[in-house]
C-alpha cells in the first residue's frame, strides 16, 4: 500500500520509524511506549475490528474505562457520558455481534474516545458500510471537529472524506504527492493523474 495505516502506527507507537521523530504537543514521542501517548491524548480506531463481539456495548466501553485512573463512581460517570454522546444507550445492554455495521463503528468510535484524546486518528472508518452508515460516521466526525477535537483520517473513500476535512494529503508509494485544501485535491493534474482518474468530481 502507499503506507497510510503504517504512518499511522508509527504515530500511536505500535511500530517504531526506521528514521525521523513523531512529534506531538510540542513533544518528542518517538520511544514512548502506547499508553503513555494515550494519556498525552492521542487516540486511535484501528481499520480492523476492535471490538469484544460476547460482550455488551457498555462492557466493551467498560473494558478500556478500567485502564483509566478513575474512582467506580467516575467510571459510571464517565459511562454515562460516553453511552449518550453517540446515542448508544438504548443499545448498552446489546451484545456486539448483534449490531450493524454502522452501530459497531459507532461503539468503536466510542472506545476510542475513552481517554479523553486531544487528537483521533481514524483508519478507514467508511470502510465496510452502507451509506446510511457513512452519513453517521461523518455527523459524528462533524461534531467531534465541533468540538475542537483534531482528527486524521486515511480512507479510499475519497468523496466522504473529502465532505469532512480542512486539509487533505495524498500518499503515492510512501510520499506526500499532495498536500492542501480538500476541495482543491480533484483539481490537482498530479492527483488525477495518479489516483483520482480524469472524470473524478464532487
Amino acid at each position: 500500500g502507499a503506507g497510510k495505516t503504517t504512518t499511522f502506527n508509527m504515530i500511536v507507537g505500535v511500530i517504531r520509524p526506521d528514521d525521523g521523530a513523531v512529534r506531538f504537543a510540542a513533544r518528542d514521542i518517538t520511544r514512548l511506549p502506547m499508553h503513555k501517548r494515550a494519556r498525552l491524548g492521542l487516540g486511535y480506531l484501528t481499520q480492523e475490528p476492535s471490538i469484544f463481539r460476547k460482550l455488551t456495548v457498555a462492557q466493551n466501553i467498560l473494558a478500556i474505562l478500567e485502564t483509566c485512573r478513575l474512582s467506580r463512581a467516575e467510571r459510571a460517570m464517565r459511562l454515562k457520558y460516553l453511552l449518550d454522546e453517540l446515542d448508544l444507550t438504548p443499545l448498552a445492554k446489546s451484545k456486539a455481534y448483534t449490531l450493524s455495521g454502522g452501530e459497531k463503528r459507532r461503539l468503536e468510535i466510542t472506545r476510542a474516545l475513552v481517554t479523553s484524546p486531544r487528537l483521533l486518528l481514524l483508519d478507514e472508518p467508511f470502510s465496510g458500510i452502507d451509506p446510511i452508515a457513512v452519513y453517521e460516521v461523518q455527523k459524528i466526525v462533524r461534531r467531534l471537529k465541533a468540538r475542537g477535537l483534531g482528527i486524521l483520517i486515511t480512507d479510499h473513500n475519497v468523496r466522504e472524506t473529502l465532505k469532512l476535512v480542512d486539509r487533505a494529503y495524498l500518499i503515492h508509494k510512501g510520499e506526500v504527492v499532495y498536500e492542501g485544501a480538500g476541495e482543491q485535491l480533484v483539481h490537482d493534474p498530479k492527483a488525477r493523474e495518479i489516483y483520482l482518474g480524469p472524470e473524478f468530481n464532487l
